[in-house]
């Protein structure tokens, strides 16, 4: 009876690490598949975190500060479904004080990026830029159907993206490309970035 209990005893140990090591690994496995973005930037003194984590077309962007004299900046922004595909910083309008940019693009064949863009104020403190989207944007809009890029280039914003006409299909635009360059301005209800040059090659 002894041998029986202990060899039962054995046979559910063995059991019961098979079956733990079988859940431990469905739980990597989930959060592999999530689709997770984490990037840590820093300039003139200030530093920047900007996570986001998208789910079942669910995303979250959560971006904090580091450095601010006053008050730091910890704010989740709801973006509506799109993923994050990156973040740079630079000091756009030449004052001492660095702007953080994050650029997201929507699921599906379309691609439509958009700019969050959050500008610190004389290091005491940051608050978010306007940036109107393409779409709504009637200086840049025509012929405009997303696969857009966004970068940091010679200390401005670029956006670039192909040129359809009205006859190509979404896999083939035959209009060429767009570069756009934009500057940051003082409007009145805060800052906002404004289209500054307009190239089509």
């Amino acid at each position: 009876m002894r041998y029986s209990i202990a060899t039962l005893t054995f046979v559910f140990t063995l059991s019961s690490c098979h079956f733990s090591s079988k859940s431990s690994s469905n739980i990597k496995e989930e959060n592999s598949n999530s689709n997770v973005f984490n990037k840590e930037l820093s300039l003139q003194g200030i530093d920047f975190s900007v996570t986001s984590i998208t789910e079942s077309y669910t995303t979250k962007l959560h971006v904090k500060s580091s450095g601010l004299e006053i008050r730091e900046y910890d704010e989740i922004i709801d973006v509506q479904g799109d993923f994050i595909v990156g973040a740079e910083v630079s000091d756009l309008n030449s004052d001492g004080s660095p702007e953080l940019f994050v650029f997201t693009q929507s699921p599906g064949s379309g691609s439509y990026g958009k700019v969050y863009a959050f500008s610190v104020n004389n290091k005491k403190s940051m608050s978010q830029v306007y940036f109107q989207l393409t779409a709504e944007n009637k200086a840049i809009n025509e012929g405009y159907m997303g696969h857009d890029v966004f970068l940091i280039s010679e200390n401005s914003l670029v956006q670039r993206f192909p040129i359809y006409k009205r006859s190509d299909s979404n896999a083939n635009p035959t209009g060429g490309m767009r570069k756009v360059s934009y500057k940051m301005l003082n409007g009145e209800s805060g800052r906002k970035l404004v289209v500054d040059r307009v190239a089509t090659y």
